[in-house]
């Protein structure tokens, strides 16, 4: 185990955490069904307190925090305002969700391995992330 592929992994866990944040906030409002919107709002509070968990890790370990790249954020973005504006509903919502959360799982999973050192700890929190992604994910699948 490494401490630096430990804060590494925890980082870009970080930066994941913050990416889902973000993309259920662009969505939560347009979503009309309210088990829909409540699925949404656990996975946005799953990914917060997860979020809270690596940045508290991150500040013992003596590391800053790491958020989603400005270009990721804005062509997630960009991409959320022209499917919905195109087909604002419940359908086209969970579209997105769904690619972004297989997206997430991708990159985790691509990170757990470039990070293969990590600790336990660090690990652990990578999988209980890719967990909550992939629960958002079948939860979705009943609105496609």
């Amino acid at each position: 185990m490494t401490q630096k592929d430990s804060i590494k992994l925890l980082r870009e866990c970080e930066a994941g955490c913050a990416m889902g944040i973000s993309s259920i906030d662009e969505i939560l409002d347009k979503v009309r069904d309210d088990k829909y919107v409540q699925i949404l709002q656990e996975s946005k509070d799953h990914h917060d307190k997860l979020k809270n968990e690596i940045h508290d890790l991150l500040m013992q370990a003596g590391s800053d925090d790491k958020e989603p790249s400005m270009l990721a954020e804005a062509m997630a973005s960009m991409k959320t305002s022209f499917k919905m504006n195109m087909n604002e509903s419940d359908r086209t919502a969970a579209d997105l969700i769904v690619s972004g959360c297989q997206m997430g799982i991708r990159s985790l999973h691509k990170y757990k391995n470039k990070y293969a050192n990590a600790g336990h700890t660090a690990s652990d929190i990578c999988n209980r992330l890719i967990d909550i992604e992939d629960e958002l994910c079948h939860k979705s699948y009943a609105y496609l």
